[in-house]
């Protein structure tokens, strides 16, 4: 069924060899400011039962941008790590960087001591030592792992690809992946620092006198009333970052080859800090065969929305063009990650310019009242069905602030500057922007598990708010961040069967992930075929459900996997321990 080329998957391009002999060969002070030799571009593979993964301090070169960069065994991802269903694995990580360090296994299903979280099952891993991870492989599926310290967006991350045991979920002829991150020479720490002082501190799409955003003289009015930014939907753009697929940034030339005709298996990992990319390949549809490594039934689309840590793997079949673009661009539309799919090395496709930048909506607010398609720029000026009018301001019907609305159980302060009025569920819109592109788009209520789950009815319901502070750059859940919730963990019973209901009362869309396990989306497909996952988007003003067995015991943590977000609050310990009682 495959060819060869699955054994070879990710060796990042045709000139991987020369860029490392141009390493090696450079001297000190051509190899960037930072210590450390240049980092390789793309990923060894590593496999078998007992793996060493080396972490050190590097130099980073993409385009015209050259900083701070941290390796995993010498690459930008590091390796990729392909096991079977079934196997045991023991990984020793050797920590040779100036910096306490750690490797999560993101989506794997792991004892929760392995699972690298300092200051949940583990302390930081410090210069010098060494750290042995142990467990079984327990699944199969696209997944990746990545240090769960700020060494993550300089480099500290990689894929992992486990094979079954049983039949793969589609036939094809090739398999690559598509690892999906940003760069930047700034350092993360520094970044954060900015955004504390200033939360549009990177934010070069705001509104002006003389700007041409298609927004009524009304509506202008109305997010002056409310002091927020349509245009608020990246923290950080292209103006500072560089989209990377495989470490390889748009100038540098990426390609997976192909023969005409064949079937391509493409697997996307979001292993960005800050970013959500739209992903689609001008010329190609896309089958969807995999969400978060799990089996889906197949379903056909032209583009999809990828939230940080979200994996989807996707089968093209190749006509007889000579390549195709693969489009990365990220969702404020301020810069795009590149590749193409080459029947032979040079080959290249048209690339598409950058679309407009999309603007927040009234349901990005929480008022699905007026529709998800949110205002009707079509007809500025007139009171239709989108529009806005002058009552509609924070002294009537649309107090963004009126914590009023909000549960007992969200602690009202400085950490909350945003009530959604009518958080509705959104886990039908495609994402931010793509609900009127005019072709297919992935959303997730087209998602339908493979093969039937276990049926059982929750016996409780949880609700969690995703709650900030924009201008403060204040992020948490319920109103309290991490670091005045320790004592406090979200707590299930082991075995217990519960659903969770997400609230998101920002005006951004964050992904949010659980440790440890996978939930189900309540979203619209038979209960014995809902989705598995480990990460959702919640979308702006908007709800999210899912139902959790928490089967595995232990503390795990939960939080959003925007970096800057998880690392300013919004992150809390979900702990799972034995009913009463249980001895076991």
């Amino acid at each position: 069924m495959l060819s060869l080329d699955r054994r070879k998957l990710i060796t990042s391009s045709l000139a991987l060899g020369s860029v490392a002999g141009l390493s090696a060969a450079m001297p000190a002070w051509a190899r960037g400011a930072t210590s450390g030799t240049l980092a390789r571009k793309g990923s060894d593979v590593l496999s078998g039962e007992h793996l060493t993964m080396k972490v050190a301090d590097a130099a980073f070169r993409t385009g015209n941008r050259h900083g701070p960069g941290v390796t995993v065994n010498g690459t930008i991802p590091g390796p990729l790590v392909r096991l079977k269903e079934g196997q045991n694995l023991v990984v020793d990580m050797v920590n040779n960087s100036s910096e306490g360090t750690s490797i999560h296994w993101h989506g794997l299903l792991v004892p929760f001591l392995m699972d690298g979280v300092p200051g949940v099952t583990m302390t930081a891993l410090e210069p010098g030592k060494t750290f042995r991870y142990e467990f079984p492989i327990r699944q199969a599926g696209t997944y990746w792992w990545h240090a769960h310290t700020l060494q993550e967006p300089k480099g500290h991350y990689g894929p992992i690809i486990i094979d079954p045991k049983g039949p793969e979920p589609a036939e094809y002829d090739r398999d690559y992946v598509v690892m999906l991150s940003d760069w930047s020479p700034m350092d993360p720490h520094t970044i954060m620092a900015k955004l504390k002082k200033g939360e549009g501190y990177f934010n070069y799409s705001q509104r002006t006198m003389t700007d041409d955003y298609p927004l009524s003289a009304d509506e202008r009015r109305m997010w002056a009333r409310m002091r927020m930014m349509p245009t608020d939907i990246s923290d950080i753009s292209a103006a500072t970052y560089t989209y990377l697929l495989n470490g390889h940034g748009p100038e540098d030339g990426l390609e997976y080859l192909f023969k005409k005709g064949e079937r391509v298996r493409l697997r996307f990992i979001n292993g960005a800090a800050a970013t959500f990319f739209n992903i689609r390949i001008p010329g190609l549809p896309m089958t969807v065969i995999q969400a978060d490594g799990q089996n889906v039934r197949p379903i056909q689309v032209d583009e999809f929305q990828i939230g940080n840590a979200e994996t989807y793997d996707v089968i093209v079949e190749t006509g007889n063009s000579d390549a195709y673009t693969i489009v990365a661009e990220s969702m404020d539309r301020s810069g795009m990650g590149l590749a193409t799919l080459a029947s032979r090395p040079g080959a290249r496709a048209a690339i598409p310019p950058l679309r407009d930048a999309p603007l927040l909506t009234m349901a990005d607010m929480g008022m699905s009242g007026h529709g998800e398609g949110g205002m009707d720029h079509s007809a500025h000026g007139s009171a239709g069905a989108g529009a806005v009018t002058d009552d509609m301001d924070m002294s009537g019907g649309m107090n963004m602030r009126d914590t009023s609305k909000l549960p007992p159980s969200v602690k009202v302060g400085p950490g909350v500057d945003m009530v959604s009025m009518n958080p509705v569920d959104r886990m039908g819109n495609p994402g931010i922007g793509l609900d009127k592109v005019g072709h297919r788009v992935l959303n997730y209520k087209q998602l339908v598990a493979a093969r039937p789950n276990k049926v059982r009815t929750p016996t409780r319901l949880k609700e969690i708010h995703l709650t900030g502070n924009m201008e403060r750059y204040m992020w948490s859940f319920d109103g309290k961040k991490f670091s005045a919730v320790t004592d406090k963990p979200i707590r299930f019973a082991y075995d217990e069967r519960v659903r969770v209901k997400l609230v998101n009362d920002t005006m951004m869309a964050h992904p949010i992930h659980l440790h440890g396990h996978f939930f189900e989306l309540v979203n619209g497909a038979p209960s014995d075929r809902q989705p598995l996952k480990h990460t959702m988007i919640v979308q702006p003003g908007g709800s999210a459900q899912f139902d959790l067995t928490a089967d595995e015991p232990g503390d795990w943590a939960f939080h959003c996997h925007l970096l800057y977000h998880m690392h300013n609050g919004m992150f809390q310990v979900v702990t799972v321990r034995p009913l009463d009682g249980d001895k076991s």
